[in-house]
């Protein structure tokens, strides 16, 4: 095997390292799809008149699922394009939980739906963003900050997925 590390400048550790940016991006966009596909198949299980009962139905979950799919897609997408440097993410995350109990009331087709449409502009972006936009960042309640990449990965993926979870186990 021929050694390629004597000839390493730190350009090419910038190439390679974008490379595995890009090489994560593509995986965390096959999640996403995933979920989405989940999604349907769970969807047709909920209930549009679910019984009460402590905690949020499914019904519920899925109009959360709706809201942070519309928050978190939009600033993966603006913090990637530059169009944000800064947010008050508390502010976001409570307008997202106004938005989920009104959306709460539509049907369970209608919110499918608006995951799936804010869900696929999401991958587009995703699916074309170049190592410099995915890594790009921005501050949010003045005090940390995270890459568009970073805010596709946590908030946005890792978090449908583990509402996913939570309907398949509410669903049986």
């Amino acid at each position: 095997m021929a050694t390629e590390s004597e000839t390493f400048a730190s350009a090419d550790v910038d190439r390679f390292l974008d490379e595995l940016r890009l090489i994560e991006r593509d995986a965390l966009v096959a999640r996403l799809e995933a979920a989405g596909s989940r999604l349907a198949s769970l969807a047709q299980r909920i209930p549009e008149s679910p019984p009460p009962g402590d905690g949020w139905n499914p019904k519920q979950v899925l109009a959360h699922l709706a809201a942070l799919s519309k928050l978190y897609g939009m600033l993966t997408y603006r913090v990637g394009t530059g169009a944000l440097s800064a947010f008050d993410l508390m502010a976001m995350v409570n307008q997202r939980d106004a938005a989920g109990a009104a959306l709460a009331q539509l049907p369970v087709a209608e919110l499918v739906a608006m995951v799936q449409a804010d869900h696929a502009r999401t991958l587009a972006f995703a699916r074309s963003a170049s190592a410099e936009q995915w890594e790009r960042r921005c501050r949010f309640n003045g005090e940390r900050d995270m890459s568009a990449g970073e805010i596709f990965r946590l908030p946005l993926v890792a978090h449908v997925e583990q509402h996913l979870s939570q309907l398949e186990a509410a669903l049986g």
